[in-house]
């Protein structure tokens, strides 16, 4: 039998070991923080709504009749994933209370980004609801095999409701084509309803013909939360943390910020969240303002650092001539021939081929569109005609430091375009 590789102490070793000792003077209930949890109805603020017609949505279902179907839009933090997994939990509840056997299954397609991934997902949920066991296997089938096992748990279920989040990232509809389809082709006899979340209001006119004509849908938007209202949620939260721990000015501090981000709740309680670590961390006995700004700031650099990592080469190298450009003069602006100049430069010096003028605009606009930059048409002078100005939003110096994850390499770059 192979070695333990994480060691466990015996008992009477630990007792006065600092780990035992529940000393949490800045939390009470973190639960209530966590992102993914689903709130008590009271806890939820400004979706009445929405809430009403996802209910008017399932409520056939709690009857064992056939629920609608929905494609949800809104931005990020917004409340789909939340409002369709709170009302699908009461529906569930409701239909057992009437002898209606009401199976529920939400997958990510962050997570489950493949057809063969959400089957699986279906299947093995509703398994675990399911009184029969079929030992459904975690690889080695395809995505067909997996529905079989899905109609087959179906057999003793009288609905399905399955909730798709972020449904624009699995890259293929058919999952909603075999869905919506599957009473029809005789594979189950069970009603089943989709909820299809998407961040891409445009998501369904880019659907195929023949899954719009199969997915009979009503269409939701949710709005962005304002400020009051993600403040009243924040307060609704409030008690995650222990008695006057936290400031007065912290979530109007908190509100105020993400509102500024297009009204991200969740990106409101991560913010909470975190200022209640760094205090705890520093062995604060309040959460202050500061800790707020700290823990926004850390965010901004992690969330910069993660688009970084997902950017190609050369879109990095564009970023870091205009931020280089910010950085060693007194503009705050630059015409795109002036970032290619310098882009051209930091290619030399990573001994690749530049790309042309044009994609590099197009690199540029997709910056813009990240929020990273901005870009505004400037009417020059009579010798220069109309141009396009671009500028950064980050600070340089972190853009600089971020760009490439060795300083080494931007040691050298910069040493290379000061000697130019």
């Amino acid at each position: 039998m192979p070695n333990d590789p994480i060691p466990t102490p015996d008992p009477e070793d630990i007792a006065d070991d600092p780990l035992a000792q529940r000393n949490d003077s800045i939390f009470a209930r973190r639960e209530l923080l966590r992102i993914g949890h689903v709130p008590d109805s009271d806890r939820i603020v400004g979706r009445d709504g929405e809430i009403k017609d996802i209910e008017e949505l399932l409520r056939p279902g709690v009857f064992g009749d056939p629920p609608g179907n929905a494609i949800v839009y809104g931005k990020t933090g917004s409340g789909k994933s939340l409002v369709s997994r709170h009302v699908t939990g009461r529906a569930r509840a409701i239909a057992q209370n009437n002898d209606i056997s009401l199976i529920s299954a939400y997958i990510d397609c962050d997570q489950a980004n493949t057809i063969t991934r959400v089957a699986r997902s279906l299947s093995q949920q509703a398994e675990y609801q399911s009184t029969r066991s079929l030992d459904i296997p975690d690889k080695g089938i395809g995505s067909s095999e997996y529905m079989d096992y899905l109609y087959t748990l179906l057999d003793d279920a009288d609905v399905l409701v399955a909730i798709i989040d972020e449904i624009d990232k699995l890259g293929d509809d058919e999952i909603l084509f075999k869905l919506s389809r599957a009473e029809e082709s005789g594979k189950t006899g069970c009603y089943i309803g989709v909820i299809a979340i998407s961040n891409k209001i445009e998501y369904y006119e880019n659907l195929d013909e023949r899954v719009k004509s199969s997915f009979q849908d009503d269409e939701l938007v949710f709005h962005p939360y304002d400020a009051g209202q993600i403040r009243e949620i924040l307060n609704k939260r409030r008690d995650a943390f222990q008695p006057n721990v936290l400031e007065d000015g912290v979530i109007p501090r908190v509100a105020a910020l993400a509102a500024r981000e297009h009204g991200d709740a969740r990106k409101a309680i991560e913010i909470l969240s975190s200022s209640g670590k760094l205090a705890a961390r520093n062995g604060d006995s309040s959460v202050s303002e500061e800790h707020v700004d700290a823990a926004q700031d850390y965010a901004e650099m992690s969330r910069f650092q993660e688009l970084i990592r997902g950017s190609t080469p050369h879109s990095k190298y564009v970023l870091f001539a205009l931020a280089y450009l910010q950085k060693s003069s007194l503009k705050q602006a630059f015409s795109t021939g002036e970032i290619y100049h310098v882009y051209e430069d930091v290619c030399k010096s990573e001994g690749t081929d530049p790309l042309s003028h044009q994609r590099v605009l197009e690199l540029l606009k997709e910056w813009a569109f990240s929020d990273v930059t901005e870009n505004r048409h400037t009417g020059g002078g009579k010798s220069e005609g109309s141009y396009r100005e671009h500028s950064l939003l980050r600070d340089s110096d972190m853009v600089l430091d971020t760009v490439f994850e060795q300083p080494k390499t931007k040691q050298n770059i910069v040493s290379d375009l000061q000697n130019d």
